[in-house]
This record gives structure tokens, sequence and C-alpha cells, in this order.
């Protein structure tokens, strides 16, 4: 996946965390970010990876996602490594 197709991916996640009751809220509470920092770090690439984490924190959230927007299960974690410094973590 490009960056821009990520970028484009992670927006759509976080305009659909965003109408969701409640969860942009968890959203909020979970990363520290308040509304005027979503405004102005929305198109930032960490702020992205930080919207894609939460969504695939849960799988039913992901799968939820997934199914509204007619996109494959693997594509938020595809779109991830596709933003700087999204590469997967190799502990070993």
């Amino acid at each position: 996946m490009r960056q821009q197709s990520a970028e484009t991916l992670a927006l759509q996640a976080l305009g659909w965390l965003a109408s969701r009751e409640g969860v942009f809220e968890a959203f909020l509470h979970s990363t520290g970010a308040t509304p005027e920092d979503v405004r102005r770090d929305a198109a930032k690439p960490a702020f992205l990876i930080g919207v894609l984490d939460f969504l695939m924190a849960e799988d039913a959230r992901v799968m939820e996602f997934c199914d509204d927007t007619g996109l494959p299960y693997d594509a938020p974690m595809q779109a991830r490594a596709s933003l700087p410094g999204g590469a997967p973590l190799h502990w070993t």
C-alpha cells in the first residue's frame, strides 16, 4: 500500500471513530488527545498511526470498520505498516 492510500484509510478510520457514539471519546481518553489535537494533527503520520493502533486494539472494532467500509480485515494493519514509522517492531 502506498503512503497516500494509507493516510486516506487512516483518515477514513478517524471519521468512522468520530461517528460512533462513545468510541471517539474513548479514543481521546486512551490517547490523551483533545479535539484541538485532532484538528491540528490529523494529517500527521504519527497521529494517524495512533488512530490505527486504537482501531486495531479490538478485533470487533476492526471488523465493524472494515465491514462498514468494504475493506479487507487486514487493510488497517497494511495501512499502518505503510506510514512512516509504522513498520512492525521485531522484538527478537
